[in-house]
Order: C-alpha cells, then structure tokens, then sequence
C-alpha cells in the first residue's frame, strides 16, 4: 500500500469517528430537552389548558352544570319537570290554604241575634251601684262561620226615642272569636244603676251594633233606672268588648 492510501484511509477514519461524535452529541442533547420538560410540567408551545383557563374565569361550575342538563337522558328530564310541577301545585295549596284560613268573614248583623242574659246570675244588681253588670248574648243564626271582635257600639233610647246616650268604651285589650252556626259570645256593660227619683236616665230600648257594622239590633231594656252620666268624662255606665 502506497503512503497517500494510508494518508487517505486515515482522514476518513478520523472523518467517521467526528461524525459519530457529532450525533452522540446531538441526542444527548435531545434526551436532556425532554427531561427538563418533563420535570418541570411545562408544555409544548401551542397547547392550550382548557380546564385550567375554565376554573380560572370562573365559568367552569355553571358551565358544567348547563352541561349536565343538556347531556341529561329523558328519565332525568321527566323527573325535573315532575319536581317542578309537584313545587308548583305545593305552593298552590299553600296559597289556597292561606286563603281558606283566612277566608272566615267577619259577622254581619243579619247573620246575629242579640238578647239579655236574664238568669238569676245574669241580672244585675239593683242596689250594687256602679260595679254591677249586665251582658248581652250574641249568637250567631247563620249558615256559615264568622268572626267577630271589637267594641260593639251600644245607645240607649228613651220609650219615645227623644233621648240617646251612646255608651263610652272601656280600655280593656280584645281579640277576634270565631263563631260557627249556632255559636254564641256576650260582652258585658257596666251599670250604675238608681233608685233616685231625681239625675236619673230611663231606657225603654238598647241599640247595638255589632263591630265594623252599620245596622243595629235592638232590644227593649229590662232594668231599671241609670244615674243620668251622659257627660261625664268617665261614666260609671259603659261597655265593655266582646269575648
């Protein structure tokens, strides 16, 4: 072999183990690119979380949900729509309820009777004075059920109906009864009644009218004479509320 042969033999020994070099070093370096990116989670440029960007704009949960629905079969429909239908009759028959409850109207003077309580214990007496009481029934003679609460408005009238006195109301609390058909309260009027021949008034008549109503009853007066207090600030004779 010639010495250029040998020159030429060993350039491309030299060449070949250069090139060799040259892509160890290449795929080293590959290697250590996807191990950095491996280790530190970044990703690819390009890619795009869209989770992430989801949790971050706050839209995830609601657009989940809408999803969900959407995805829903007709078993999970039906029973939503079923759930909705069942909330809204639950709240009709509230309403109604409400309404049937609250429904009672209140007494009406064509639907009461009045009269005196006249029983032994029920009469008032004659030589009491001030602190003695008489009470009139109220009783309900309709169909249906009312309620009924308040200050009854009370005048006595004179036998020729020339003199009135309108009753003052006493300050005792009161609250609403409710009366079915055959049902009866009372309310009591105080009286100071007189055996005076003199400063004495005379009812023949007591005019009632039931509470938060225009028309009256009346019933003829069973008792005697009253000490005549018609202007007096606080009269010994006045009415007191029902129930």
């Amino acid at each position: 072999m010639s010495s250029s042969t040998t020159v030429r033999s060993a350039r491309r020994r030299r060449t070949l183990r250069i090139a060799a070099a040259a892509l160890a070093a290449a795929a080293g370096l590959t290697l250590t690119a996807c191990s950095d990116s491996d280790a530190t989670g970044t990703k690819p440029a390009g890619h795009t979380d869209t989770g992430a960007a989801a949790e971050s704009s706050g839209v995830g949960s609601s657009t989940g949900a809408q999803g969900s629905d959407a995805q829903a079969g007709p078993g999970a429909k039906a029973d939503t729509k079923a759930g909705a239908a069942a909330k809204q009759s639950g709240s009709g028959r509230a309403a109604n309820g409400a309404r049937a409850g609250s429904g009672v109207q209140r007494c009406h003077t064509s639907g009461l009777k009045a009269s005196f309580a006249t029983g032994d214990d029920a009469a008032p007496d004659p030589n009491a004075g001030g602190s003695t009481t008489t009470s009139i029934v109220l009783t309900n003679k309709g169909s249906s059920t009312c309620k009924i609460g308040g200050f009854p408005g009370v005048d006595l009238k004179s036998e020729n109906g020339g003199e009135r006195w309108s009753l003052a109301r006493s300050s005792k609390k009161f609250s609403s009864i409710t009366l079915k058909p055959g049902d009866s309260t009372d309310f009591t009027i105080n009286l100071a009644l007189t055996k005076e021949e003199e400063g004495f008034f005379q009812p023949a008549f007591a005019v009632v009218t039931p509470p938060n109503e225009t028309t009256a009853l009346t019933l003829k007066w069973p008792w005697g004479t009253l000490v005549d207090q018609r202007g007096a600030t606080h009269p010994a004779t006045f009415v007191n509320p029902i129930g």
